[in-house]
């Protein structure tokens, strides 16, 4: 088996009114392998025939609106990063969660046991420069990728079809000047399948649907929503569900609710794609702290790595 994890920042699940931009998108693939436009707050959990839909709390059970440092630490190591920490952390990890992604995130452990692991996302050479120069800290993902001491993708993997960028159609970059190729988002769910059938676990992060939320813009909401899934819908034809098992996910809610500026407390909807979708152990997951696990014994690796929260308070 192997797992393609498509991480979705500031993705929720909100209520069935005109503030979710949700209830104005045209979501065709979504709406099929679920038996509906069903990515509400009333529905609960959703099984479709390849598909299962699990409302996952992002709160941790800390007070305090979830944010993406200490929601991406937990999703990436299966340990509730919020409790360690003190608090929800926003944007960038800390020292403490740095050494929480550093000594047990996913990709380590993954690859440690021998599984082929891999970053999809493009990244610009002046990203690496602007490290050097602590211009700009890793995010809770590139930190996991390199916990597995994975090279990160760069732009002419991006123009070789061997990596996807942030915006997954490159847009983003020519806009900036890049040479690139601008592609529809079916072209970059087939880049990403294709990517993901040569490892055993691969991680693409979108970043724009927590953005998007920010700015509170509902027709940039609804469109993202809609080339996300016409990019998933490319992605799930052009994978083998017998072999590779879908996981769509979140780490906060935002987009969900344009009447506010900030991220929410509703729950993130992990999202299992797979021939025997109903058959998985998806049952198990309630809370960001599950998927990590749930993963591990999808690929068969034992998961007593992780860590008592204790030892890290």
């Amino acid at each position: 088996m192997k797992v393609l994890m498509v991480f979705l920042d500031g993705f929720g699940i909100g209520s069935e009114d005109k503030k979710n931009p949700y209830f104005w998108a045209n979501t065709p693939l979504l709406d099929s392998i679920l038996g509906g436009h069903l990515l509400y707050n009333n529905f609960g959990a959703v099984q479709g025939e390849k598909a299962v839909m699990v409302p996952t709390d992002a709160s941790l059970q800390v007070p305090g609106i979830p944010q993406s440092a200490t929601g991406q630490a937990t999703i990436w190591t299966g340990i509730n990063a919020a409790r360690v920490a003190g608090g929800h952390i926003r944007a960038y990890p800390n020292k403490l969660l740095r050494h929480l992604i550093s000594t047990s995130s996913i990709m380590k452990v993954l690859a440690e046991s021998g599984k082929k692991v891999t970053f999809a996302n493009a990244y610009r050479s002046e990203y690496f420069e602007l490290v050097k120069e602590r211009k700009i800290r890793h995010s809770a993902s590139t930190l996991t990728a390199l916990s597995a001491n994975l090279s990160l993708r760069t732009l002419q993997e991006l123009n070789e079809k061997n990596a996807v960028y942030q915006d997954f159609t490159n847009k983003l970059l020519a806009e900036w000047g890049y040479d690139v190729e601008v592609i529809t988002p079916e072209e970059a769910g087939k880049t990403l399948a294709r990517i993901a059938s040569d490892h055993d676990f691969t991680l693409y992060e979108y970043f724009l649907t927590d953005r998007v939320g920010h700015e509170q813009n509902m027709s940039g909401a609804v469109k993202i929503l809609e080339d996300l899934d016409r990019f998933i819908g490319a992605c799930v034809a052009a994978s083998n569900l017998e072999e590779m098992l879908l996981l769509i996910t979140s780490d906060h809610g935002n987009i969900e609710d344009l009447s506010v500026k900030i991220h929410t407390r509703n729950p993130t909807p992990t999202l299992i794609v797979h021939n025997n979708a109903k058959g998985s152990s998806w049952g198990t997951i309630s809370s960001l702290t599950d998927i990590t696990p749930f993963i591990l014994d999808v690929l068969g690796v034992e998961n007593g790595f992780i860590r008592k929260a204790g030892e890290y308070m």
